[in-house]
């Protein structure tokens, strides 16, 4: 009687186990969110402020993981001039280089302050996040909520606008861990930039690609990617005679205009979302060594499997998750 009932008490603890095991692979909600602006530009300089976040969010909408960012891209346009080979950095990969620990009024640098941030939505939803109050002070709407206001001091209209798109993003995807780390990456090029003349105003193209990824047990269980590619229009004199942005890429959907030129007759963001979904499974490593060859002048992949449902150069998209891999914390 008493080995029958060991018996019985070690299956019900086993059976225990195995529920809270089970219980401990939730299911989350991985999306990104972009806010950019370009009305810092002006006479003498192109600039791009595009502020990105990934949130993860669980079965009841609620933030668990937030990362942030901002790609601040600026260039001098002096004379109608443009430096194609000009390089630039995040506001979190300048760190303390970018300058703020000086103006800050609680002493605290803007990659600290984005952190504080971050983590102060935890527990939140999007629509929470964007009904966060603020108030104007020095030109800039900071945090009402003295908590948030005592770690992150700076304007957070951006913050909230971003959050607010990676909790709504129609791109999302779901995905099952019990631990798990999200990178963020944005990468930004102006190699296409050309300068204005007497005869044709020149084009600041400061374009910038953002990768989102989540990692378990070394690999990546979800990433999505997008692109902006907004254009400043320059005259000879440097002055600003245009500065549009319609939208990011998976935001444009069918405005973009990639089917008519697809070799395989699909637009940008489904081409994206087959890459996003390629990438799950594999380590930052392996991301940045899928083998590509050159085809009218773009770097595609070799994987015939990919190539059906992605044939666009993947490169920057590469690049960025590779980064974001690295990123992950």
């Amino acid at each position: 009687m008493k080995k029958t009932l060991s018996i019985v008490l070690m299956a019900c603890m086993m059976l225990s186990m195995a529920v809270v095991g089970f219980a401990a692979e939730a299911e989350y909600t991985l999306g990104m969110g972009v806010s950019l602006s370009t009305a810092s530009s002006k006479e003498g300089n192109a600039q791009v402020d595009a502020t990105v976040a990934a949130v993860v969010t669980d079965a009841d909408g609620k933030i668990v993981s937030c990362r942030i960012d901002c790609a601040q891209s600026k260039m001098d346009v002096t004379d109608g001039a443009v430096d194609t080979a000009k390089e630039f950095k995040t506001k979190m990969e300048l760190g303390p280089d970018y300058g703020m620990l000086v103006a800050s009024p609680i002493g605290a640098e803007w990659d600290a302050q984005a952190k504080a941030f971050e983590e102060f939505v935890v527990g939140l939803t999007g629509a929470e996040v964007a009904a966060l109050e603020t108030v104007e002070s020095n030109g800039h709407n900071v945090a009402v909520d003295e908590t948030l206001h005592a770690s992150c001091s700076m304007d957070i209209t951006a913050f909230k606008a971003a959050v607010e798109k990676a909790c709504a993003d129609e791109w999302a995807v779901n995905f099952t861990a019990d631990e798990f780390t999200l990178g963020l990456s944005a990468i930004t090029s102006a190699s296409s930039s050309t300068a204005a003349t007497d005869d044709e105003d020149g084009v600041v193209k400061m374009y910038t690609n953002y990768g989102a990824v989540v990692v378990a047990d070394g690999k990546i269980v979800a990433a999505l990617n997008d692109a902006t590619q907004p254009n400043i229009t320059i005259d000879v004199f440097g002055d600003i005679v245009d500065a549009s942005f319609k939208g990011t890429k998976r935001e444009l959907g069918p405005d973009y205009g990639m089917t008519v030129a697809s070799a395989i007759g699909v637009e940008w963001d489904a081409q994206s979302d087959a890459f996003s979904k390629y990438v799950v499974g594999m380590t930052g490593e392996e991301v940045a060594a899928l083998e590509t060859q050159e085809h009218n002048g773009h770097q595609i992949s070799v994987d015939e499997t990919l190539l059906a449902s992605c044939s666009m150069d993947i490169t920057g998209m590469m690049e960025v998750f590779a980064e974001a891999f690295a990123y992950a914390r």
